[in-house]
């Protein structure tokens, strides 16, 4: 049976798919929307809240492709246009004269900060949800995120289940059974990360050790 099938073979994951397009529409709206006050196209709205998301590090037209899944010549048509409003600047790469890397100016931090905030409507709508739910939510969500990665739709993302200072199920205590090695300190499933700045990728096989333990305690 094909994937397509046995989703449709699901109801309630019917009903979660169209619940999940429905905020996607909502999202698209917004996006266009805020983009448009700011005088910007939603596409480089996301390169600038990428760019301030990552400041410490080397992003160039590739890397930025590969993160916010759009193709190279979007990409450098919409980085080009950053350029000529002030917003985005290129340097040479410090460990590679020959790369050029992307740096917000000022003005273009500025400007980010209002397209990587998220909209107080969505904010609320999350805030909706009690904490058990919430963070019975972001486990789900990082499965999801998870399979996309695994399916090759996204890349690797910054987050726990990915990292190699992340550790699951090491101690008993139910609320904070996982590990995290950077804070050295336990964490429960509400403090897992998505994208977390202090990321540090794990081995391909460690990463499928560590995902089959994560799972496997439901």
């Amino acid at each position: 049976m094909s994937d397509v099938l046995a989703v449709g073979s699901d109801g309630v994951a019917d009903r979660i798919l169209a619940g999940l397009s429905r905020i996607a529409v909502v999202l698209r709206h917004r996006g266009w929307v805020d983009a448009t006050e700011l005088g910007i196209t939603p596409t480089q709205g996301q390169i600038l809240a990428l760019l301030a998301s990552r400041p410490q590090e080397p992003l160039g037209v590739s890397r930025i492709a590969v993160e916010l899944a759009l193709t190279k010549p979007t990409v450098s048509d919409s980085i080009s246009t950053l350029v000529r409003k002030g917003l985005v600047e290129k340097v040479r790469s410090v460990s590679d004269g020959r790369a050029v890397e992307l740096r917000l100016t000022l003005r273009g931090g500025q400007l980010a900060e209002g397209t990587s905030a998220w909209p107080g409507f969505l904010r609320s709508a999350t805030l909706a949800l009690n904490e058990e739910e919430r963070a019975v939510f972001l486990r789900a969500l990082v499965k999801m995120l998870r399979t996309l990665q695994e399916q090759g739709q996204i890349p690797v993302t910054r987050m726990c289940v990915n990292c190699r200072f992340f550790n699951p199920f090491v101690y008993t205590d139910s609320e904070q059974p996982h590990h995290c090695g950077f804070l050295n300190a336990p964490i429960g499933d509400r403090m897992l990360q998505v994208d977390c700045g202090d990321f540090d990728p794990s081995a391909e096989e460690r990463r499928e050790e560590v995902w089959i333990s994560f799972a496997r305690k439901e």
